[in-house]
């Protein structure tokens, strides 16, 4: 049985880190309605379904017309980093988990490898 190691939550955490810039990507441009819909917080939260108290506690920036900005540096920092610790936290308390993340990881390694070499024996020059 194959156990996950150091390695394998480290390549995980790259892999977290990626889907943390999607979703926060994802979160900016497909976003229809303004998150912000007044200057009174808790008047948002009550109205708004894209603004939460992790928004408040985090310090989530919005553009004048209320959006969630893309641009923001902050805003990917928090989408970032909670989908991190949310995926070592599951990885870490889901039974199985883990393993099955450190065989994903273990099967992309060889299909890169077996990549690799098939386009060395089909290289060809000119």
């Amino acid at each position: 049985m194959l156990q996950a190691g150091v390695y394998h939550f480290a390549i995980a955490g790259l892999g977290f880190c990626l889907i943390g810039a999607a979703a926060h990507a994802t979160r900016a441009i497909f976003n229809v309605l303004p998150d912000r819909l007044s200057d009174n917080d808790r008047m948002d939260m009550i109205l708004s379904d894209g603004y939460s108290l992790g928004d408040k506690i985090f310090g989530t920036e919005y553009d004048d017309a209320g959006y969630y900005r893309l641009d923001s540096l902050r805003n990917l920092k928090n989408s970032v980093a909670a989908t991190l610790i949310g995926g070592w936290a599951a990885m870490l308390l889901t039974p199985g988990l883990s393993a099955s993340i450190a065989r994903g990881v273990e099967w992309a390694e060889d299909w890169l490898w077996d990549l690799f070499l098939h386009r060395l024996e089909t290289l060809t020059l000119w």
